[in-house]
């Protein structure tokens, strides 16, 4: 780029990290020269980072490559293609078939249930071994879901779901978790992890919310860089690092209907607002990979869209790596969208707009219709190319070509006692104490409990999806010494301090008995009674639900416990927001604990005895009602309730418990906000500063969060957003200074022209219960 042509550029725009777009009708197919050269510039930095040699091997091979060799290499079957009924053993004829027959170049997901790490490593060795008797030698890629933990190995270790790991507002919690599961990934001969998600979770209804980071952008693109980071960082050729997959690209999560793989209706401008910077970022950090939403945008898929994974994807963010298919996704531009005419027409669609790997998965009909329309010119072999590099980079980049089979070293990684007390640590952390009315929390060592619901003696609904099976409901298969909330309450108070009326089985009648409630209660003389309430674990469609409400047996029950006279508290197990409304006034405290993985019993019963101290926050506006869903970065219009023009309210966000809210069992006061500067000029910086003290009398961990507001702007500002947090460990009595340090970044937004800007103006911040002001002024020209 000419130096003059950059300096023309830069005026045009008060530019922020995310590069301007000219004004285009959305899905149009203009080119912009700006992020063409932009994106080359990127391209090329990219090529470069990866080893002279692994790149001489690749295109070794690619001269080397026939046509069905190449095609093979963009084919990706599941493991039931290749093996039989058994879990874990692999059909020799059917396994040679794909590998020798159909060159398939790389293999997904299980049958049934996780495997052993013996297992898992028999099957890679096979596998890899077949792929050695082919002409070239190839090896074959593996990938799975480990989306909290390595989902698919017996006895891996589980972590929060992204939603709990929001709540914690600890990246360096979250990237410590990362590194676990990618040893363990690794452990079981797998180099390719379908993770993390980075959809936003503005609707709540979509039965993929809890594996997303919240409703709010600044999280979601922070925690999922932070987490890009750590699976790769250490280097994809060391046992102890895995390749990423950002997913699902892009606006998956914003479902009109809040069912999965049901159609979005999004402006642009929305979407480069709260849906793209998560995957700007991730490309940033270094993510080797993207998985595709499975949805359309506006009617068109997005495996169909070559502006989106061309043009935007390719040329604007500058990814370079490896562009996979979501399951069955390309037939159904033929079978459920009804864009293509025919099953090659969506190959050719979907391959044309950018597509480097399908997953098919359940048999070969993409090789062949890819291979029939390259043959009948529909596919320009350069696209095919193109594709078939980036999946050999990847293969290097990993080290398969150096060494494709479970590495020895990687093993002994596998199942440390340490990853427990991370899981703890992680579980303790998304504690999101809701309401503690009178101090009633944490209860005192001897009290005498009543715990019921039916969470209470399930394991699936304190972990929920993707755990060791797909649904995660199968409780076969949990690790041995895996506790229910009755075991770990027992552990801590005493087994005759507790008492349950609940059983194993989370559907069964028996848990939802309010008269055996009932009875129970006034029989053992309890103090208190816990309910566990919530949601079994679901996974992608079978989620889907009509209605966020809980459903009418808990709210019974916890009515039922109400009528006992005695104090109860709700433990919320759930995967999203579930409408509590009508009976949250019942409860003198509400616990939400997510689903927290392995250890969410155990952090349920620590806060419960106070022997940790809640700091979890929430990372989503716990909603009062179906007709009041607004976020908490809303315009200000939404605040408006309006009966005639003189008679108004500014009532309109009004969620049951509000974004950022989490309770302590200690108090923290914030004072002294102080700004280093009363104006931000330009690409200038600014130190906000805030005191911070803990006025209680425990010690406790506290997240800080910084928002800041326009005035007023070319687009409707906000009324606030969240710019910056940190989490902070303070002594009862302890002060703490806290510092942040924005940009014209961090105030930045998309305009009407599509451009990401900073434009001058009055700007607030808001930490805590403390407001101060200042003017940002654009640079002199």
């Amino acid at each position: 780029m000419k130096k003059h042509s950059r300096s023309r550029f830069q005026r045009l725009v008060r530019r922020t990290d995310i590069s301007p777009l000219p004004e285009m009708p959305y899905f149009s197919q203009r080119a912009f020269t700006a992020f063409l050269l932009a994106g080359l510039l990127l391209s090329t930095l990219l090529a470069t980072a990866q080893s002279p040699a692994d790149r001489q091997k690749v295109e070794s091979l690619l001269r080397q490559m026939t046509l069905d060799e190449k095609i093979g290499q963009m084919t990706q079957v599941t493991l039931g293609v290749v093996s039989t009924p058994e879990d874990g053993v692999l059909d020799p004829a059917a396994l040679t078939k794909a590998i020798a027959g159909y060159k398939v170049g790389s293999i997904l997901n299980v049958t049934n249930h996780a495997l052993t790490v013996e297992q898992w490593r028999q099957v890679q060795t096979k596998i890899q071994d077949e792929a050695k008797k082919t002409r070239l030698k190839i090896p074959v890629i593996y990938g799975l879901d480990g989306i909290h933990g390595q989902t698919y190995t017996l006895n891996a270790t589980l972590f929060p779901q992204n939603v709990g790991m929001a709540a914690t507002r600890d990246p360096e919690l979250a990237a410590a978790i990362t590194k676990v599961a990618a040893k363990e990934l690794r452990a079981s001969g797998v180099r390719w992890n379908f993770a993390p998600v980075l959809d936003c979770g503005r609707q709540p209804l979509w039965s993929r919310f809890p594996e997303t980071y919240g409703e709010d952008v600044y999280i979601g693109k922070t925690m999922g860089a932070t987490v890009i980071k750590a699976y790769e960082e250490e280097g994809l050729k060391n046992p102890t690092a895995v390749a990423s997959c950002m997913k699902h690209y892009l606006a998956y999560s914003d479902s009109r209907t809040g069912k999965d793989r049901t159609p979005i209706y999004l402006p642009e401008i929305e979407m480069r607002e709260y849906y793209l910077p998560q995957f700007r970022e991730a490309v940033k950090a270094g993510a080797s990979t993207l998985m595709v939403n499975s949805s359309e945008i506006n009617g068109t898929p997005v495996h169909a869209s070559k502006y989106l994974l061309t043009d935007v994807l390719r040329k604007e963010l500058g990814f370079q790596g490896v562009i996979v298919t979501d399951w069955e996704d390309i037939i159904r531009l033929h079978t459920r969208h009804h864009v293509a005419a025919t099953p090659r027409a969506a190959v050719v669609m979907a391959v044309n707009a950018g597509i480097d790997m399908s997953m098919v998965p359940g048999d070969f009909s993409f090789f062949d219709l890819l291979k029939e329309a390259v043959q009948k010119g529909e596919v320009p072999i350069s696209r095919i190319d193109d594709a078939v590099r980036r999946i050999l980079l990847l293969k290097a980049k990993v080290g398969l070509f150096d060494n494709p089979y479970p590495e020895d070293a990687a093993a002994a990684n596998f199942g440390r006692p340490e990853y427990q007390t991370l899981a703890l640590q992680a579980a303790h952390e998304a504690m999101t104490l809701l309401k503690n009315d009178d101090a009633l929390l944490p209860f005192k060592a001897g009290t005498k409990l009543l715990v019921a619901g039916p969470s209470a003696r399930s394991i699936s609904a304190l972990n929920g999806c993707w755990s060791y099976t797909w649904q995660g409901k199968d409780e076969r298969w949990y690790p041995a010494g895996s506790k229910t909330i009755v075991d770990a309450l027992r552990d801590k108070f005493g087994a005759d301090n507790v008492t349950t009326t609940a059983v194993t089985d989370f559907s069964s009648p028996a848990n939802y008995d309010t008269m055996a409630l009932k009875t129970a209660a006034a029989a053992t003389n309890v103090d208190a009674i816990v309910l566990c309430l919530g949601e079994n674990a679901y996974a992608e469609s079978p989620g889907n639900i009509a209605d966020l409400a809980l459903p009418d047996d808990q709210k019974a029950l916890a009515r039922a416990a109400a009528a006992t006279g005695k104090p109860v508290i709700f433990v919320l197990t759930e995967g999203r927001p579930r409408f509590i409304t009508d009976i949250a006034p019942l409860a003198k405290g509400i616990l939400l604990a997510y689903w927290s993985g392995r250890k969410t019993a155990e952090a349920i019963s620590d806060v419960l005895a106070g022997d940790y101290n809640p700091d979890g926050r929430l990372p989503y506006s716990y909603p009062r009602s179906m007709g009041e869903m607004v976020l908490y970065d809303r315009k200000p219009t939404e605040d408006i309730r309006e009966i005639f023009n003189a008679d108004m309210t500014m009532d309109g966000y009004r969620p049951l418990f509000p974004f950022g809210w989490g309770l302590s069992y200690t108090q923290f006061s914030y004072s002294d906000l102080h700004l280093s500067s009363p104006t931000l000029t330009g690409a200038g910086k600014m130190t906000v500063s805030i005191t911070v003290k803990n006025t209680g009398s425990r010690d406790g961990k506290h997240t800080v969060e910084l928002y800041t507001r326009e005035h007023y702007a070319s687009i409707t500002p906000s009324t606030r957003r969240l710019r910056a947090f940190k989490k902070i460990f303070l002594k009862a009595g302890e002060s703490q200074t806290v510092n942040f340090t924005i940009d014209r970044n961090d105030l930045a937004f998309v305009n009407a022209q599509l451009q990401t800007v900073t434009e001058p103006g009055d700007f607030d911040v808001y930490i805590g219960d403390q407001q101060a002001a200042f003017t940002y002024r654009s640079p002199t020209p």
